[in-house]
């Protein structure tokens, strides 16, 4: 294969679903418009895909680390050390990192929005009456991301990841205490007191802020407490470019997926108006794709509005979304050349009759020079099943690619 072969692996985050009543029985994909997808279909190889294993409920942390070829089992440390490195915060060898939601809760600390009506304004001003803050001998490094996301880092001695949750993950629900998961280990005792004194904290710093008196005012949720989750600690990860012969970049919209690229050694674009929701510039992102494939062989790209659609139990807002998406890839496969494959799947299903995630497989599709064509011409989860690659896992992608691309070592003689 030519060394000027290079591939763009395009993740359209949780768009995986069941059939839906609302739609006749289809999938939000089988129901969307997508010309383009579906010739891609056409001209490529089809299959589904076990994003780690079949019916693992795989969140898009351990999903993305299957798909660029690791062990998620044998890897992963817990989201917060990717959520905190994406966004910019220094995680150091013995920090303790979360991800986190700024929420809404009443007097009682239930919880009333999880995502603070999804907020998109003053979250950096609401951080920095966090960020800094001292409890016991700890630092508290805090920062927000995109929408009502942020990032939580613990510095100090004595600290560990054996601790619990504080988001009951459900509204009317009141804020869990944290606990250590061992209650004999000093350690996670000390740390969930931490945890638990920063929840506190941000509800006494965040509840009279001016950001959130402003949207009290106008009727709309206040993000008046911080609800951490996804503890881990900082991991050692093999640098994808040696592990694979690529050289990789994220160009991905949340801090989650910047945090993991980073981890293993991939440089991060960012693209001004993809914000992670629904209202993104999805093709700003895909002019920045072809903009990378000048100076990178392998691109991962990360679309995020099928997952939040999922989430909200929006079937219409699916379908709207992976529309958007369609017209990304049918300026992707006019621009990116001849040589460059092409390979759209998901990270994992979010089923609007769900909302959350589950284990359900995705659709795949490998499309580029000297791939072995079958008799698919629909893009979707049903039609995908009948197609020659049949059912793979998400750590077979890189090798598929690797193979394709010239670049993969021969096993054996």
């Amino acid at each position: 294969m030519a060394d000027t072969s290079k591939a763009v692996l395009l993740i359209c985050d949780g768009m995986g679903d069941r059939p839906c009543p609302e739609l006749g029985g289809k999938t939000p994909l089988e129901a969307a418009r997508t010309p383009h997808m579906d010739k891609a279909a056409a001209m490529g190889e089809c299959g589904i895909l076990d994003v780690v294993r079949p019916g693992i409920r795989v969140g898009s942390d351990t999903g993305h680390l299957s798909i660029l070829g690791y062990d998620a089992y044998a890897v992963y440390p817990g989201r917060g050390p990717f959520e905190a490195l994406g966004i910019g915060l220094d995680v150091q060898r013995g920090d303790v990192a979360f991800r986190c939601n700024f929420s809404t809760v009443d007097d009682h600390l239930v919880v009333l929005d999880r995502r603070a009506g999804r907020i998109t304004e003053g979250t950096e001003d609401l951080a920095q009456a966090i960020d800094g803050m001292q409890i016991e001998d700890v630092t508290v490094l805090f920062k927000e991301s995109v929408a009502h996301r942020a990032a939580l880092v613990l510095r100090g001695p004595g600290l560990g990841a054996g601790v619990s949750d504080t988001d009951p993950h459900h509204e009317g629900e009141k804020v869990w205490e944290a606990h250590s998961l061992d209650p004999a280990d000093e350690i996670g005792v000390k740390t969930a007191r931490i945890l638990n004194a920063f929840v506190r904290k941000s509800y006494e710093a965040l509840k009279a802020h001016p950001v959130n008196r402003k949207r009290t005012a106008q009727g709309l949720h206040p993000a008046n407490i911080v609800l951490p989750r996804g503890v881990g600690m900082a991991p050692n990860l093999e640098d994808f470019g040696k592990l694979h012969g690529l050289k990789g970049v994220c160009i991905v919209e949340v801090g989650l997926i910047k945090g993991i690229g980073k981890y293993v050694g991939m440089d991060v674009i960012d693209v001004a108006g993809s914000t992670g929701g629904l209202d993104s510039d999805v093709m700003a992102i895909g002019r920045a794709v072809t903009d990378a494939l000048k100076d990178y062989n392998f691109i991962l790209c990360n679309v995020k509005g099928p997952d939040i659609a999922g989430h909200d139990g929006s079937a219409r807002a699916k379908v709207e979304i992976i529309e958007k998406i369609d017209a990304m890839v049918g300026f992707l496969m006019e621009n990116i050349g001849p040589e460059t494959y092409l390979v759209i799947t998901a990270d994992h299903s979010t089923p609007v009759s769900v909302k959350d995630h589950s284990g359900d497989p995705v659709p795949i599709v490998f499309c580029g020079p000297g791939v072995r064509t079958d008799d698919c011409i629909a893009f979707g989860e049903r039609s995908a099943a009948r197609g020659g690659l049949h059912r793979i896992r998400g750590v077979d992608i890189i090798s598929i690619l690797t193979n394709l691309l010239g670049v993969q070592e021969k096993f054996g003689a």
